[in-house]
């Protein structure tokens, strides 16, 4: 979601004014509403000027510009070569394959010192948090003058995060223009590094995934997620009573690496908020919070559930979606947020939920770039595409194709919705049993047709992006239970390629991510006869 630093650099290089208000949009391509546009993309339309701050599609500028919206303006067209924003570099190209997240952070790693920016005074004022700026307003900080790209960043009260040159994610918001001083010390490109930005793209199969990320607990900033093991034990902690009772999060056993909390409530308007349940205090939450985030795992919040629902129907939907999300993450230093989207949220084909949901996840994303993302559809959702593209059968796969570059885990739930039709047998497999849980991720990670090969095909993800998901027990799930022993067989079957049924995958998926269940509550209630077992053999895997 980072413009290249190098991209900057020849901006800033270059000592252009941003005084006039006209553009040169002779080398922009015209939008196009079935093109996908990666950030620092340029386009025109309706005679004006625009540039994207984030991954969009279907979007148009024209209606989209507004604050912590996907399309900065740039200005009028003009047809002629302006002092305004124009950049010295060539624009980058304007669509990309649905499937390829263009806005991924940049895998090399850049130095930008003060050798390559344009050094003079500054007039413009002192950056102040809070401050209502305009995209296009300078303002200066730490020796360097910015220009506001993202207004309701900009703006944000939160200076750890968007003070420019030295907040956390002040490149989401800023522009870096001209060194204020002496060109002798080196600017920043980002609070990780001091010299250099070299986070990677979690879609380049060259590329390692989260799990060889180095995070320490103790210094970790809401939504810095920390590195999961090669193989994770994943469960859902609800913040209500269904009979298994409501447990503190500090009695949650050491085996969970990943606590999903359940659920965020739909607030109205595109808002969610976290309602904490009335027999746990606030406070002592939030410490539990920390108290497990120090110790390696990732908490992260839910929306949906099988009542549950979110409002993203409309640009200020999207927008109110967004700030809510970062406020509770921000408030209780969560590491990120997962989709569990049911029936009662209306994802189907067609539906804004789904476009929506895509751009709010990639805003959320730059806000954090190491927000924990992960998703818990339903199979018809998701393995349903493959008897039919319509409705809510494979509703989740758009969803899924185009988020996959930020995309940590997809555990699909193989309960309570009867067996699985796949593309290896005639009939579909018996819910529970070790084929159906090897052929759910097989269809994953190897990809499988659309609607019986008749909608094209869904490109498979990299096994550490896929787990089972499973009941915890008897009282978990209306069906679809599995013993720990079968549970445990078709782990080893994709991992090791060993104890499979019928059917085997491909090849040995040795780093194939692990097990998600719901719920930790129930399994606290019924002994932990799900997390001890199943925990204890994914720590036994090579």
């Amino acid at each position: 979601m980072k413009k290249s630093l190098l991209a900057l650099a020849a901006l800033c290089a270059s000592g252009l004014s941003t005084s006039a208000l006209a553009v040169n949009c002779s080398s922009f391509p015209v939008w196009n509403s079935t093109a996908a546009y990666g950030g620092g993309t340029q386009v025109q339309e309706a005679g004006k000027g625009y540039k994207a701050n984030w991954w969009s599609q279907g979007h148009s500028p024209a209606s989209y510009s507004g604050q912590w919206q996907e399309w900065a303006p740039l200005g009028n067209c003009d047809g002629a070569v302006s002092s305004s924003s124009k950049s010295s570099t060539p624009p980058s190209s304007s669509s990309i394959p649905s499937s390829v997240a263009t806005g991924s952070k940049s895998s090399s790693s850049i130095s930008l010192s003060s050798s390559s920016i344009s050094g003079g005074n500054c007039t413009s004022p002192q950056y102040a948090a809070g401050t209502n700026y305009a995209a296009g307003q300078l303002a200066q900080n730490s020796g360097s003058e910015y220009r506001c790209t993202v207004a309701g960043w900009c703006g944000s009260t939160a200076a750890w995060a968007y003070a420019p040159g030295t907040g956390a994610h002040w490149q989401q918001a800023w522009e870096l223009v001209k060194s204020c001083g002496a060109a002798s010390s080196s600017i920043a490109p980002s609070s990780k590094s001091s010299s250099s930005v070299a986070p990677s793209s979690k879609s380049s199969s060259s590329v390692s995934s989260r799990s060889s990320s180095s995070v320490s607990g103790n210094n970790r900033v809401a939504g810095d997620a920390a590195p999961l093991p090669k193989h994770a034990l994943v469960g859902y902690w609800h913040n209500f009573d269904n009979g298994s009772g409501v447990i503190r999060l500090a009695d949650v056993d050491a085996s969970w690496d990943v606590i999903v909390i359940a659920f965020v409530d739909d607030a109205g308007n595109g808002n969610v908020e976290f309602r904490l349940d009335p027999a746990l205090n606030k406070a002592q939450f939030i410490a539990d919070v920390a108290a497990k985030r120090a110790q390696g795992k990732n908490i992260v919040l839910s929306y949906g559930g099988e009542k549950g629902t979110v409002t993203l129907n409309n640009s200020t939907n999207l927008a109110n979606f967004v700030n809510s999300t970062a406020a509770i993450v921000n408030e209780y230093g969560f590491d990120g947020v997962d989709i569990d989207l049911e029936s009662g949220a209306g994802v189907m084909h067609g539906a804004p939920v789904i476009s929506n949901m895509v751009s709010a996840i990639k805003q959320l994303h730059a806000m954090f770039p190491d927000l924990y993302v992960s998703m818990a559809p339903e199979h018809p959702y998701v393995q349903g595409g493959y008897v039919a593209y319509t409705g809510i059968w494979g509703a989740y796969l758009p969803m899924i194709d185009q988020l996959r570059n930020e995309l940590d885990l997809l555990h699909v739930q193989l309960y309570n919705n009867g067996g699985l039709a796949t593309p290896y047998a005639a009939q579909p497999y018996q819910a529970g049993t070790v084929d159906m849980m090897v052929a759910s991720a097989r269809m994953l990670i190897e990809g499988f047709p659309l609607a019986n090969g008749t909608a094209g095909n869904f490109a498979g993800l990299r096994p550490d992006q896929v787990a089972l998901g499973m009941p915890s027990g008897p009282r978990a799930a209306g069906s679809g239970q599995a013993t720990t022993a079968d549970i445990n067989r078709a782990v080893d079957c994709l991992v090791k390629r060993t104890n499979c049924g019928s059917n085997s995958p491909l090849a040995a998926y040795s780093d194939f991510r692990g097990v998600m269940t719901w719920s930790i509550n129930w399994d606290v209630k019924d002994g932990r006869i799900f997390s001890v077992p199943v925990g204890n053999h994914l720590k036994a895997l090579p």
